[in-house]
């Protein structure tokens, strides 16, 4: 098997071998088994272009639309013209896939099923990779920036995986990227020939070539700095307690920060839960609470607003104390009921973020959980989800008066700053709207509930689930404007509007109570996912409000003590609710393994919590076709400098041993030391002779002694080769062409150097070459016409 070959077959290898990290995302994995051919296949092709041989870049083509009527023959024969050729028919068909793909991917949980447009992506997305692989490393002899485009493949799978076996997938996608380093090194390395060592070799050492020991060597660098990458990051200090730190635990579902709260923000997919064709179960309870109506169940309070997104702030946390302290801010005189509820979570409901009443006192629960104690919220710790959970709140039922809400002295300073700053790219309208509809209050209390009902029932807003959350810093001044929206936008603008009145206030997300079922439990279904405000009176501590309409319920506590009022009955029970105990099986005991996995279909996790947010993030197909654009950004600039390096190695490499191969050795040479003070701002003059042509170079150059005498030995080579009867070869030539770059480089500016390596000029022979093989290819194409049509008379005369 010939060096590039072997090449070849390692690029492929590469490829697969970072792909590998994609597998924990789809169930089943036989997408990897179709990638695996058509990534063979493709590979044979381009090996089979590189032996005809063509041109670089028709290589590629070539590679491209024979992998293209492959996927046309997986995914769209029926679209196809005779079931193999693509017409625009099949790209229609692929962008229908990819739709749906991307649907696919923002409504299954990992792992996903397989479906048609998932199936696409992935292979689609290993053949684009592998192809540019291939391209980098094997058409282009360039191994290094090959590792680019497996970077981002195994970076798109680690971004969307749990991280539970990440550091498998790296040293598998490592390793494969290694062993195409060192394909590549004894590919160039066994060009030179046989390495000569101090001492005698045996004969099956000589037998087996003389790159035995530096191809070791190679090996035992790469092992130790694959080594390094992995343990000197273990060593080095981290900012906020860090992974080594004195807990030793990280939060969330990755490996986390150990002293604070590097979960993924939990707000997911609200909308899509709020539409979905059949509510399904996540979580059911059971409380002694006789009344349910404000059991709301609270996952975490979103506290940070930038102006596009409200979002959980980066808080420390702690251990899960075995009684939390007292709320923030609640009075002793204030009327509280201590409840008890027993929480049952879905095996289909994998949460971060642990669902409980609020304000929660007490928590009896297993597994690795953490506790943030300002939103008195609990995050799990290395992967710990709600999946198939049992536990117990104790919490409080916290029922102030309006005239103690009403009496609230101001918040402390500190708590002041930090929950009523908004950015200065909040639309004025916000701030303008709050104060009018707010005009006339007496105090906090009497703003909050007169922002309540604008929102719930006198501003003539609508509920719509099919609005879209929208993104930007308009957002808000949107949904103002248009009137139509679900909780998300009820609950983020009137958190906006209390800061810009110097209320306190977040956004808390989790769950309404629920529904009542036939053997007194409670079943909180996916439509039941809410987001609400929640704005702190000092006194009473962060209070909820309800300015969703017919969601929920209004608290009592907002109620206006004189009649007329247009709020919505209180004692109404939530929208979700059924008016009778339901005698159904929980949906959770009805969903198929497949629809189990359907995060939006028999999980949720808590609701959108940023206009800015996106639902699940980009999907990963997108990620990675902006990954792969943004390195086509930074790669198309530096072609000029890849391609100048590939011929300076391709010129002054080994070459074989006969007359004619030390000949053009030769010639390669002097084209190197023309092309390089080209590149240098010498311009080659065609009509001189060799040694005139550098006896030119040396003067325009100001080439030192050692220099000059190198240029001028390469000339005499080259005149050697041109008039001698019989050549000789000359030795060292290569050398002679380094110690003449060098010297050309010592004796310009930084400019020119940069542009030298940068833009060479000599690049343009690329241009000059495809005119060339253009105007080739037309004159053949052109006499074999000429042929065809002048046959037929020929063939007739002689008859």
């Amino acid at each position: 098997m010939s060096g590039r070959a072997r090449l070849a077959l390692c690029a492929a290898a590469a490829t697969l071998m970072a792909a590998c990290a994609l597998l924990p995302l789809v169930d089943p994995a036989t997408w990897f088994f179709q990638a695996a051919f058509l990534l063979a296949v493709q590979t044979g092709v381009g090996a089979a272009a590189r032996r005809v041989p063509l041109a670089r870049p028709l290589t590629i083509l070539v590679q491209a639309l024979v992998t293209l009527l492959l996927a046309t023959l997986l995914f769209a024969r029926e679209q196809a013209i005779a079931g193999l050729l693509p017409g625009p028919d099949v790209f229609r068909y692929f962008g229908v896939l990819l739709e749906a793909g991307s649907e696919d991917v923002s409504q299954y949980s990992i792992p996903a099923p397989l479906s048609d447009g998932i199936r696409l992506m992935l292979v689609g997305g290993v053949l684009v990779i592998g192809l540019a692989v291939d391209a980098l490393a094997v058409t282009f002899r360039s191994a290094a920036p090959a590792g680019l485009p497996l970077l981002a493949l195994y970076s798109v799978a680690a971004g969307l995986s749990d991280g539970g076996a990440g550091w498998v997938w790296f040293l598998l996608a490592a390793a494969g990227y290694l062993v195409l380093l060192l394909a590549e090194g004894r590919d160039r390395l066994s060009q030179w020939g046989r390495v000569f060592g101090g001492g005698p070799r045996a004969p099956a050492a000589e037998s087996s070539g003389g790159a035995v020991a530096p191809i070791r060597t190679g090996r035992r660098i790469g092992a130790v700095a694959l080594g390094i990458a992995l343990v000197v990051p273990l060593a080095l200090p981290a900012l906020d307690g860090g992974l080594l730190d004195g807990t030793g635990t990280g939060v969330g579902s990755g490996t986390g920060g150990g002293g604070t709260i590097s979960a993924v923000n939990p707000v997911v997919s609200l909308r899509n839960s709020l539409n979905v064709d059949e509510d399904r179960e996540v979580m059911s309870y059971r409380t002694n609470s006789e009344e349910t109506q404000d059991l709301y169940l609270r996952i975490v309070a979103l506290d940070e607003f930038d102006g596009t997104a409200w979002k959980p702030a980066k808080r420390r946390i702690e251990d899960v104390p075995g009684s939390f302290p007292t709320p923030p801010g609640l009075g002793g005189d204030v009327q509280r009921t201590e409840i008890q509820t027993r929480i049952s979570a879905a095996k289909s409901y994998g949460q971060d973020w642990l669902p409980m009443p609020y304000p929660a006192t007490q928590v009896d629960i297993s597994g690795r959980w953490r506790y943030e104690p300002v939103g008195r919220t609990l995050v799990g710790d290395h992967g710990q989800t709600t999946r198939d959970l049992d536990y117990t709140v104790k919490s409080l039922i916290v029922q102030p008066t309006a005239e103690q809400l009403s009496n609230a002295p101001q918040a402390p300073a500190a708590l002041r700053r930090e929950f009523t700053e908004v950015p200065d790219s909040l639309p004025p309208v916000v701030a303008n709207t709050a104060r009018e509809i707010t005009a006339g209050s007496a105090n906090n209390y009497e703003r909050a509930v007169k922002l309540q009902d604008w929102f719930a029932a006198e501003g003539g807003f609508t509920y719509d689930t099919e609005v879209q959350v929208g993104t930007g810093s308009q957002a808000i001044a949107r949904f103002l404007r248009e009137k139509e929206g679900f909780c998300v936008h009820f609950s983020f603008a009137m958190a906006s509007m209390a800061r810009t009145l110097g209320i306190p206030a977040r956004v808390a997300v989790g769950f309404t109570p629920g529904s009542p079922k036939a053997d007194g439990t409670m079943s909180v279904g996916l439509r039941d996912a809410h987001a609400w405000p929640e704005l702190y009176f000092e006194g009473v501590g962060w209070t909820r409000f309800e300015p969703t309409p017919n969601r929920g319920s209004v608290p009592e506590y907002t109620r206006p003590d004189t009649p007329g009022t247009t709020l919505p009955d209180p004692a109404a029970p939530s929208s979700s609710a059924s008016a009778a105990p339901s005698a159904e099986p929980s949906a959770s005991e009805s969903c198929t393994a497949e629809q189990q996995r359907l995060e939006q279909s028999c999980t949720s996790e808590s609701p959108q919590a940023a206009f800015g947010a996106t639902d699940n993030g980009r999907p990963w197909f997108l990620i990675l076709a902006l990954t792969l654009g943004g390195l086509a950004v930074v790669a198309v600039p530096l072609l000029p400098m890849l391609w100048r390096m590939r011929t300076r190695l391709v010129r002054l490499g080994a070459h074989g041993r006969t007359e004619a191969d030390a000949a053009a050795a030769t010639l390669a040479a002097w084209q190197e030391v023309t092309d390089t003070a080209w590149d240098f701002g010498i311009a080659p003059d065609e009509s001189q002779t060799p040694r005139k042509a550098a006896a030119r170079i040396v003067r325009i150059g100001h080439l030192d002694p050692e220099a000059a005498a190198s240029v001028h030995r390469v000339a005499d080579a080259v005149e050697q080769v041109l008039y001698a009867p019989r050549p000789r070869p000359t030795a060292g030539l290569a050398d002679d062409v380094r110690r003449m770059t060098e010297g050309l480089r010592t004796t310009v500016n930084r400019g020119t150097r940069l542009r030298a390596l940068f833009a060479p000029r000599s690049a343009v022979r690329v241009a000059w070459a495809m005119s060339e093989g253009w105007i080739s290819l037309k004159a053949r194409a052109a006499a074999r016409w000429t042929a065809v049509v002048r046959r037929p008379s020929g063939q007739s005369s002689g008859g």
